[in-house]
């Protein structure tokens, strides 16, 4: 690549959980020979997904060249951190070859493209493709089905008429925006599940796109990377809720940060995870705890009542300490009830 040439952006999208930092950490895994640049934007001010990144950085991908911003949606904060980030990746010493661009999962897409058009980068930089990450369990459940009357007859047969909800406008801005989806969590979703999912996804793009089936964030590098498909030339074929809006609204969505003590018995932890999600619509949690005993912190990835946790590495010489960020629709976070839940005070005798 010479400096005449543009340095592409992929732009990876999806909703909270679906599985974007598994899908970057496999590119940077498999690079195809390109030195990659990541911009991670969380939800939150604890950087997760940035920290699982930088633990995976090598010679390729060096840690210099993940760049979080976590103060904010880069849609809604392009010349505040989202412009000056993308200049200082293109100034490194050795220029990446390919920038992978991590949205947070409320983040719309379009309103993050027709930040291409700015004059200070838009001679240097294009947008590759944007990919879109759709989790099949979850869609083939009816939880973004586009017909809500539909789904719910399918949830026993009510037929009163139930509104849109924020989460569904932003899966469908998401998905009308890609140029490739990829259905993550095939393995969970079953064949029955991925051909209900695609039904839903088929019924919602704007235009014909392949979607491809994904498990554990695992495809050929040269199938979403090299798309050239230039996305902010061709806003008008990517329709969204918010056309004609200068900008998006994220009130529909709070995230709180749990600091915890030591945890005694991480099972027990996951069940109350899984009961924020049952009695408090808890839409996802993510952070680290530590375990009493454990010289390893411990991972914890919920979406829903479906929690993951691993030792991820050793404390060493940072502060042990148990972070949860917690993410829900505007009316369900109450942060009082949240660590009554995950923190319960002990019994009096």
């Amino acid at each position: 690549m010479t400096d005449l040439n543009k340095i592409p952006v992929t732009v990876i999208t999806g909703f909270l959980g679906s599985g974007k930092t598994t899908l970057i950490r496999h590119l940077m895994q498999n690079p195809q020979g390109k030195r990659l640049a990541v911009l991670v934007n969380e939800f939150g001010t604890v950087g997760v997904d940035g920290d699982i990144l930088k633990s995976c950085a090598d010679e390729n991908c060096p840690e210099e060249n993940i760049v979080e911003l976590a103060n904010g949606c880069i849609c809604c904060t392009v010349a505040d951190d989202f412009i000056p980030t993308i200049e200082a990746l293109m100034a490194l010493p050795q220029r990446p070859d390919h920038i992978l661009i991590e949205t947070s999962g409320l983040a719309l897409p379009k309103p993050l493209l027709k930040a291409f058009d700015w004059p200070a980068i838009r001679s240097r930089i294009t947008v590759d493709g944007v990919i879109a990450l759709a989790d099949a369990e979850a869609v083939a459940a009816g939880r973004f089905a586009p017909d809500v009357d539909a789904v719910q007859a399918q949830r026993d047969a009510d037929d009163s008429i139930d509104h849109e909800t924020p989460l569904s406008e932003v899966f469908e801005d998401q998905i009308s925006c890609a140029d490739i989806v990829l259905m993550s969590k095939a393995d969970l979703a079953g064949e029955t599940g991925l051909a209900a999912a695609r039904a839903v996804i088929e019924a919602e793009v704007p235009r014909k796109l392949p979607i491809l089936p994904m498990a554990e964030g695992r495809i050929d590098p040269a199938v979403i990377l090299g798309l050239n498909a230039a996305a902010e030339d061709d806003l008008h074929a990517r329709p969204s809720h918010h056309d004609g809006a200068d900008d998006h609204e994220h009130d529909d969505f709070d995230t709180v940060v749990m600091e915890l003590p030591e945890v005694d018995d991480p099972e027990a932890l996951k069940e109350a995870i899984i009961r924020l999600a049952r009695e408090q619509n808890i839409l996802r949690v993510k952070g680290y705890v530590a375990v009493k005993g454990k010289p390893m912190r411990m991972l914890v990835q919920a979406v829903g009542e479906r929690v993951r946790a691993q030792y991820d590495r050793p404390w060493g010489d940072t502060p042990r300490a148990t972070r949860l960020v917690v993410i829900a629709e505007h009316d369900h976070v109450d942060p009082a009830k949240i660590r009554a839940v995950l923190a319960p005070e002990p019994q009096e005798a």
